[in-house]
């Protein structure tokens, strides 16, 4: 037996007041002599050993009603015949993840999890602590009610989120709380994604749930990506599902319908659009809604302008005036002064596309332009050993002449390697700026002799060196996000909501413009992550074998999770019993005193009468 309030057990010297006042007690005899006396007498001669036995029981019976308070107060468990449960420190974990809003048999699966979770902390008494943790990390605590409340308000996630983390800092909590059982309750659709490894919960008490059967069949968006990231004004949208033989499709543009397809299997589709709208433009590709409706619709955002206007200068060379030629024949670019591309050391302005000179002894002159124009690289001595480029668009590409790139501040630091050459650095970008370490002629490099040339140009002008439209930004839901200088708010559900230089990306699926002031200058794009999709479970065995804890129990029917999670020991708190047993004193303390007087004075009433 232990006590839960020890300090309490100094009430049992309380115990010793019916005793004292019994021992001190001294019988006052005062004889008189006359007739009637004699009956009295009698009377008291026939009863003192009924009164000195009802005495001692009345002394018994005040000193363990007294002890018995004692006791309870202490609050003692013990493996006696106690009641309800000793206390617990209960946390309850939901997985609220997109996954869990799936259809089953009719009802959402995250409606049955919260359900159990409801009949858990209802089961929770004045001496537990209990807290509700969602996959997102968010905790509630406090009273039973408080707790209650926030299972009802809970909703499905826009994605996967760390449901690990969250277990993780539920099994703290109730460790922190220092309690007699520590207990956490998970409750979880036992996604497949979800498990990659083990959790190690450390000396706490896992009760967990998680549904059998087979996972409800889904199809989900894979793919919705704009192809560029900036139309001008036209461009396309990648397009692909999973899930099912073939599905229809639907491509929206600020809500409207743009596009309508078929898709067969995998595949994916090329969709192009040319929206009559400029600016900042939500976009979305979904499917006919199904057992989970969250990967239904996948959203993507893209900046709508006019083709960049640009301006080739002679040392850029001949390929590059003709691929120029073929860019404006496409309405990709036109012809004008915006964006500049040169040969360095004839560079005049940004935003530009700057390219090694032809000539190694423009050297000097090249790096004093690159000072000039605030660029913070710098041009080695001329390189003609033959190498392979790596990078995006430009893998593989042989460079056969080149101008080391040399960092020429701590700035450089900030900039983009977009393709290196031996190890090095060949082409980097920066705020306004993309620099070639090469010159783009057929004896430097074979970059401007391939098929991939016109679509590298063209990417550069629209994407690399177009100011508008720079600030896209895709997080999956829930996440940290870092957001380009400047922005003071999100733009979504016609509110904006205020934001620093850091924060989290909603929790749910969709566009939300990114504002500085009143001007829209990007856009944050939330998906869920495409894993969150796959809905096989694991089995009971291989989800147990997940937990590693002091003890673990996995039920597959969610009234078995409220029964098991109280059920810490055998030691039952015994404070109910022991103020049974005192009121059961206190009942026969008073069954004695009403029998015992009344028929003493009824033996000594008649005696006096006659």
């Amino acid at each position: 037996m232990s006590f839960l309030a020890p300090i309490w057990l100094a009430l049992t010297a309380a115990v010793a007041v019916p005793l004292f006042l019994h021992l001190l007690r001294r019988r006052i005899e005062i004889r008189r002599e006359f007739p009637a006396a004699r009956y009295l007498l009698r009377a008291e001669k026939e009863n003192v050993r009924r009164l000195k036995l009802r005495n001692l029981l009345l002394m018994m019976l005040r000193t363990l009603t007294l002890l018995f308070l004692a006791l309870a107060a202490a609050r003692p468990i013990g493996a006696l015949l106690g009641s309800g449960h000793v206390p617990t420190a209960l946390a309850v974990v939901v997985d609220n993840t997109m996954s869990t809003g799936a259809i089953v048999d009719g009802t959402p699966l995250l409606s049955r999890l919260k359900n159990a979770a409801r009949t858990v902390v209802q089961g929770a008494t004045g001496n537990d602590q209990a807290w509700l943790v969602t996959a997102d990390g968010v905790v509630t605590g406090g009273a039973r009610d408080v707790v209650l409340d926030a299972i009802d308000r809970i909703e499905p996630l826009g994605g996967r989120a760390d449901l690990s983390s969250a277990i993780t800092h539920a099994a703290g909590l109730v460790l922190a709380a220092d309690l007699s059982t520590s207990t956490v309750v998970l409750l979880t659709d036992a996604q497949s994604s979800q498990w990659p490894g083990d959790v190690n919960l450390g000396d706490v008490r896992v009760v967990a749930h998680a549904p059998t059967g087979t996972a409800p069949f889904n199809r989900a968006v894979t793919m919705a990506e704009p192809q560029p990231p900036r139309w001008s004004p036209k461009g396309s949208v990648l397009v692909g599902a999973s899930g099912a033989d073939s599905v229809t499709y639907r491509v929206t543009l600020d809500g409207r319908t743009a596009a309508r397809g078929l898709l067969r299997g995998s595949d994916e589709q090329v969709v192009r659009l040319e929206p009559g709208e400029r600016g900042w433009i939500a976009g979305a590709v979904d499917l006919a809604p199904d057992e989970l409706r969250g990967d239904d619709e996948r959203h993507f955002a893209v900046w709508v302008g006019d083709a960049p206007a640009v301006n080739v200068l002679p040392a850029a060379g001949p390929f590059v005036r003709e691929a120029f030629d073929a860019l404006v024949q496409s309405a990709l670019v036109t012809r004008g002064s915006a964006v500049e591309v040169a040969s360095v050391d004839e560079a005049t302005k940004l935003p530009a596309l700057l390219l090694a000179p032809n000539d190694p002894v423009r050297l000097g002159a090249a790096n004093r332009s690159l000072e000039r124009l605030g660029i913070p690289w710098r041009l080695g001595d001329v390189r003609r050993d033959e190498t392979i480029a790596r990078g995006a668009d430009v893998e593989g590409t042989p460079v056969r002449l080149r101008f080391p790139l040399r960092p020429a501040g701590g700035a450089a630091v900030a900039s983009d390697t977009l393709a290196t050459a031996s190890g090095e650095p060949w082409i980097v970008a920066g705020p306004d700026y993309v620099l070639v370490a090469s010159p783009m002629s057929a004896e430097a490099t074979s970059l401007p002799i391939t098929a991939p040339f016109l679509p590298w140009l063209s990417n550069l002008l629209s994407q690399r060196l177009t100011r508008e439209g720079s600030g896209l930004v895709r997080a999956d839901p829930g996440t940290p996000i870092r957001l380009p200088p400047g922005v003071t708010g999100f733009e979504g559900d016609s509110q904006v909501y205020p934001v620093g230089a850091t924060a989290t990306a909603p929790s749910r699926a969709g566009v939300f413009f990114l504002r500085r002031g009143e001007e829209r200058v990007g856009a944050l794009v939330v998906n869920p992550e495409r894993e969150e999709s796959r809905l096989d479970r694991l089995s009971t065995n291989e989800f147990k074998a997940r937990l590693h804890a002091r003890d673990v129990f996995v039920a597959t029917d969610p009234s078995d999770v409220a029964q098991r999670a109280y059920d810490a020991s055998a030691q039952r708190p015994l404070q109910a019993l022991l103020l049974l047993l005192a009121l059961g004193c206190l009942i026969s303390e008073m069954i004695v005193v009403r029998r015992a007087e009344p028929r003493g004075l009824r033996r000594v009433a008649p005696s006096l009468g006659s």
